[in-house]
């Protein structure tokens, strides 16, 4: 009885060593079949956060806006450059009254309406001009100014452009038979001031052949249109 036990004893100690050596080998398998846990595990249970560049970084566009007045800070050439333009700007937008000095004048002979004359000015200077009020006219020798039209003041000074042109229109003469007729070949035209005056060189043009005049004729104020200086 007794070596049985002892057998029995030893049998069961063999298959117990048996058994956790197969769970020792069991278990070195299943940790090497698993492997590292993924990290999608973290990610999928970890709130992500924006990264920091993505929220706070200016749009692109603004980014590559160049600053204002970056030839303030360049170089001397870019400042020299910069100064020529803002004087050639100044030079022609500036303004000052039309004169002989910047001005040229034509007078033509019109066939409608009878007995009426043309005057063109045309700006020949750099800069704005004003045609102020209406050239004053002086026929020949005559020592009185032709009279001006009033009705034909328009509603702002004319101002001219480089190479752009005014008009004035002359009636000669009022109804038949109302004045004594003149005829005259030379015309002086003198250019108002801003203040009503005249300057005191005048513009003298050689006026159509066979020109008559009568104290009822008049000058109209500078027009902007050739339609409107003939239009009374």
């Amino acid at each position: 009885m007794r070596t049985n036990r002892i057998r029995t004893t030893a049998l069961a100690a063999t298959a117990l060593v048996a058994a956790l050596s197969l769970t020792a080998c069991g278990g070195n398998e299943g940790t090497k079949s698993a492997g590292p846990a993924p990290a999608a595990t973290t990610e999928s249970t970890a709130p992500q956060t924006p990264q920091t560049s993505e929220t706070t970084a200016p749009p692109a566009e603004t980014a590559s806006t160049p600053a204002q007045g970056k030839h303030a800070g360049g170089n001397g050439d870019k400042g020299t450059h910069s100064g020529t333009e803002t004087a050639t700007q100044a030079s022609s937008t500036a303004r000052t009254t039309c004169t002989t000095a910047n001005t040229t004048v034509t007078v033509t002979k019109v066939t409608r309406p009878i007995n009426h004359l043309l005057l063109t000015l045309k700006n020949t200077g750099s800069g704005l001009c004003d045609a102020y009020y209406a050239p004053h006219l002086g026929f020949d020798g005559a020592q009185s100014v032709f009279p001006i039209l009033k009705d034909s003041k328009p509603q702002a000074v004319v101002t001219l452009a480089p190479g752009e042109e005014a008009y004035a229109g002359i009636g000669l003469s009022g109804e038949p038979g109302q004045g004594k007729l003149y005829k005259s070949k030379n015309l002086s035209v003198f250019f108002a001031k801003k203040n009503g005056s005249t300057y005191d060189t005048p513009a003298k043009l050689k006026l159509p052949a066979e020109t008559y005049w009568d104290d009822n004729g008049f000058v109209t104020y500078w027009q902007s249109d050739r339609a409107n200086a003939l239009m009374y």
